[in-house]
């Protein structure tokens, strides 16, 4: 009987120390590391003991938990490195000043778990294991780690004091207690500040006040966009102070930033040209939150932070993601659907892709068709030109550009200055599909080649033109070689009416396979550096004159613009090839010189007719490029706004809210750590910054001026 009692009593024991493991965690049996964790820990730890085992001091494990300096990830400006040591006192579990490979394991584990964020900072301030925090332990780390300049904060207020008891009735914080202080405890800091500034109770404060209280009580969660323009809050309303109600609304927008970029993401997916209005996001909130969330005036600063650099009223997502933190690991709530549809892609399928391409190559063909449609009497007269020899006097048939187009419209009718239009058409598809899918390709591969470490180097901008002018050539020179024959077919028929006009299928069939390619090599030597001079200028007209970038998206009329100004030093420049290719390609007449070639070509044509022949149809090919690219790109716009394709409504190729923070060491324990740090330096932005006292070596290795422990 008594032996069942002890047996009895041995299983109460036993639950209840399972009870406290589960709570407290501290007296849990070490857990298995895994492998990848073991490779981590002894990656950086730096001491061994005589038995060989290895440990960490804080310095090696403040380098384990935060991204290497230098890395995509690693930004300091905001949360310095050093202050990551703070974090070592939760895995320190004997306060011995280094820490085994089962203490690490446990900190990593205590890292996988969804509350990571609360439960550390939970273990920091609950010094004794206890599963309590008590309010003389909580003081004092307090107390400890509280910048001297920092803003005054009253514990014995009445806000703290329902958490915490006041003087007759101390309490102790359960996990849970302690987790839903620290949720509010920023507010009632930045209520506790706004009141120390309004000293004369006016219920305003000076924007300089209110950058002040910000920078000190969230800065380690802000952008750089929202801290550089916080004065900028003033302009939510007519006066020149910030009123509470303006601070609050600032507030709970930061606070419920998750919130707001799901309902940001279903309303830009419901716009034709992914941009919304103040009206669409409070229609969409009402229609996502079940109580009507966001208050007017969270709207108007929301809005106010987002356009700041778009005062159009109509916001893409790139406009609303510099409100949140890059650096801030982004909210994982949207569902794959919901997702796709933000960004516009349908889910990102293989077939959507194809129909994606075949969409944007359509209206491309469309776009360039009109576009050489609208030009083609200029390419007609300036080909009218470029081939008209005078090697003797009074042969000339055209005085100048002028002169031709009026005589193709008394000799061949209106008509006449379409003729060869066909081939032109069949040929823009194909020529402007390959020519921009190789560039875009090409500036892809060499991205981050700029000076900025964003955009593309000169040398690799002209080498992405050049490659596409090239590889076009494979279709445009069939059809310019028909081309040409057919628009020169009116002059040699008026000076001989008996001849008969051939068709463009009897040019090809006559010419065969070689002799479509004739004149390729002048077809190479002009396209190439067109597309070398094209790109590269219309590129940089975009982004050192009107100011595009990654903030601001151009219209129409400076598109236009760029595209006519890129292509007048493109065309003109590239003329003398262009005349030979003309030469080259257009059947000699009786008694005309038969080109054997480039060079020969190019000899003869100088020793016949002079320099200035080989810009002969230059200010034609300047008057027929700079307008067809505007007409193209003018095309393709209203195309775009008159038959939007779903798959590609809200996604410009920018980073959008979800896409920031998330590319780099996803899944690695800085992701956590970072954002456990965070929630820690609500009570002060200054904490943990005077737990570390490295020596001048590993503070070196701290600030990422050695290199760690390989």
């Amino acid at each position: 009987m008594a032996g069942l009692t002890e047996a009895a009593a041995s299983k109460s024991e036993q639950a209840a120390a399972v009870a406290v493991d589960a709570i407290v965690g501290h007296d849990a049996p070490p857990p298995d590391p895994s492998v990848q964790t073991r490779a981590h820990f002894d990656k950086f730890a730096s001491v061994t003991s005589p038995e060989g085992d290895k440990f960490m001091t804080q310095v090696d494990f403040i380098e384990a938990v935060t991204p290497p300096p230098g890395s995509p990830a690693a930004s300091y400006h905001k949360i310095p490195r050093e202050q990551y040591g703070v974090l070592f006192q939760v895995a320190d579990r004997s306060r011995a000043g280094q820490i085994s490979l089962q203490d690490y394991t446990f900190f990593e584990n205590l890292l996988s778990k969804p509350d990571a964020e609360y439960e550390i900072a939970f273990r920091l301030f609950d010094r004794e294991g206890a599963g309590v925090v008590k309010y003389t332990e909580f003081i004092e780390l307090y107390k400890e780690n509280k910048s001297p300049d920092a803003l005054p904060f009253d514990w014995t207020s009445s806000w703290a004091s329902l958490y915490l008891g006041n003087q007759k009735t101390r309490h102790e914080l359960t996990y849970s207690q302690f987790s839903q202080m620290l949720r509010g405890v920023q507010g009632e800091r930045v209520r506790q500040a706004f009141l120390h500034f309004d000293k004369k109770a006016t219920g305003y404060i000076t924007p300089v006040e209110f950058q002040e209280i910000i920078t000190q009580t969230a800065r380690h969660k802000l952008s750089d966009h929202v801290l550089e323009n916080l004065h900028t809050l003033c302009n939510v309303g007519v006066s020149s102070k910030i009123s509470y109600p303006h601070v609050r609304a600032f507030q709970n927008l930061m606070k419920d930033i998750d919130l707001i970029e799901v309902i940001i993401r279903k309303a830009i997916s419901k716009s034709a040209d992914g941009k919304i209005t103040r009206t669409d996001f409070m229609n969409e909130a009402a229609h996502t939150s079940r109580w009507g969330t966001f208050t007017p005036l969270e709207a108007d600063v929301l809005f106010q932070f987002a356009s700041i650099d778009n005062e159009t009223g109509r916001l893409s997502l790139q406009d609303f993601s510099k409100v949140v933190d890059p650096g801030w690991k982004p909210s994982e709530r949207l569902s794959s659907s919901e997702s796709a549809a933000a960004h516009g892609k349908g889910a990102g399928t293989t077939l959507s892709a194809v129909v994606g391409g075949a969409y944007n190559f359509g209206l491309g063909a469309i776009a360039g068709a009109f576009g050489a449609t609208m030009v083609y009497p200029i390419d007609l007269v300036k080909t009218r030109m470029q081939n008209q020899r005078v090697t003797v006097v009074g042969e000339r048939l055209y005085l100048n550009s002028i002169d031709c187009a009026k005589k193709v419209i008394k000799n061949e009718g209106f008509m006449g200055l379409y003729r060869g239009l066909g081939p032109q058409l069949v040929g823009v598809a194909p020529e402007k599909a390959i020519k921009l899918t190789v560039n875009d390709l090409i500036r892809g591969y060499a991205a981050g080649t700029g000076l900025d470490g964003k955009g593309v180097s000169l040398p690799w901008e002209i080498v992405a033109g050049g490659t596409a002018g090239g590889c076009q050539v494979i279709f445009t020179n069939p059809l310019e070689i028909v081309k040409i024959r057919l628009q020169v077919q009116g002059e040699i028929a008026k000076n001989n009416p008996g001849m008969v006009r051939r068709s463009a299928l009897w040019i090809v069939k006559n010419l065969g396979l070689l002799g479509l390619y004739k004149g390729a090599s002048a077809c190479l030597l002009r396209d190439i550096p067109f597309s070398a001079i094209y790109f590269p200028t219309y590129a940089h007209v975009k982004k050192d004159y009107f100011g595009e970038s990654e903030g601001k998206k151009l219209g129409i009329l400076p598109l236009l613009i760029s595209g006519a100004i890129a292509g007048m030093p493109a065309a003109y420049l590239t003329t003398p090839c262009d005349v030979i290719k003309t030469r080259l390609q257009v059947e000699a007449r009786k008694g005309e010189t038969n080109y054997r070639g480039l060079v020969h070509c190019a000899k003869t044509v100088y020793k016949e007719e002079g320099f200035k022949a080989f810009f002969k149809g230059g200010p034609a090919r300047i008057l027929r490029s700079s307008p067809q690219f505007g007409f193209t790109l003018a095309a393709y716009e209203v195309l775009q706004s008159a038959f939007p394709y779903g798959g590609a409504k809200a996604d410009d190729g920018r980073a959008t809210l979800s896409d920031l923070g998330r590319k780099d060491g996803e899944g690695m324990p800085w992701v956590r750590s970072r954002n456990a740090l965070k929630i820690i330096l609500d009570l002060d932005q200054n904490f943990g910054k005077s737990k570390v006292n490295p020596t001048e070596e590993e503070w070196r290795r701290i600030r990422g001026i050695a290199a760690g422990p390989a």
